[in-house]
């Protein structure tokens, strides 16, 4: 088997740009595994296809405003810098993914937000898009990590072309999440309304044991 029996095309005009008004009336796909036949659903039809000895595991990590953008000291370029993780607290180290990449070298520093109260030198390059920084920010960590958050953008997948709404800081974000960590959303759990959950709890719950 290759990588390349999973490629398809798909329309740009099939993207979806913003997602449904709820959560759960997204399209479902279900597959038959026996027949091969195929059925479009919604996704709270899911419900229909959880019998008494399936198991569910929802992913409950909590994405944070990864993407942030800055300008290159002298130049002023715009660079995206979307943070992977952190490496050091105490030194505020983060591993982190530049666009463009080519104009971020080793010694160069970037500047954050209108008033440029937080700066980020390059200490080193990890891949080719790949850069660990050092942020410089004239307070606490805890006041630093708020300062990340008011500049972070939800990071959309980047097949989502327009720009980020107030509104996608919700909706990308499923409604169990709680431990922060993530730099990208568990999409599958996006599509899981309050309704839906507890539907699935009902019935777990009149099963026969």
């Amino acid at each position: 088997m290759k990588l390349s029996h999973f490629s398809f095309e798909l329309p740009e005009n099939l993207l979806a740009e913003r997602p449904a008004e709820n959560r759960d009336e997204s399209k479902l796909m279900v597959v038959h595994r026996e027949t091969g036949k195929i059925e479009h659903k919604m996704f709270k039809d899911l419900i229909d296809y959880f019998d008494e000895d399936d198991v569910m595991v929802l992913n409950n990590t909590k994405v944070f405003p990864a993407r942030l953008y800055g300008n290159k000291e002298k130049t002023g370029a715009r660079i995206e810098v979307f943070l992977l993780r952190e490496l050091n607290e105490e030194q505020r180290l983060w591993d982190v993914l530049v666009d463009p990449a080519r104009k971020i070298r080793i010694g160069n520093k970037l500047y954050f937000g209108e008033d440029e109260s937080l700066v980020a030198e390059v200490i080193d390059n990890t891949t080719s898009r790949g850069r660990t920084l050092r942020f410089l920010y004239d307070g606490s960590y805890t006041d630093f990590r708020r300062k990340l958050k008011e500049l972070g953008q939800t990071p959309l997948p980047k097949y989502i072309k327009r720009d980020v709404e107030p509104e996608d800081e919700d909706r990308y974000q499923t409604i169990y999440a709680k431990h922060e960590g993530a730099v990208a959303a568990p999409t599958a759990g996006l599509h899981f309304s309050k309704h839906l959950l507890k539907r699935l709890e009902i019935k777990e719950s009149i099963l026969p044991n």
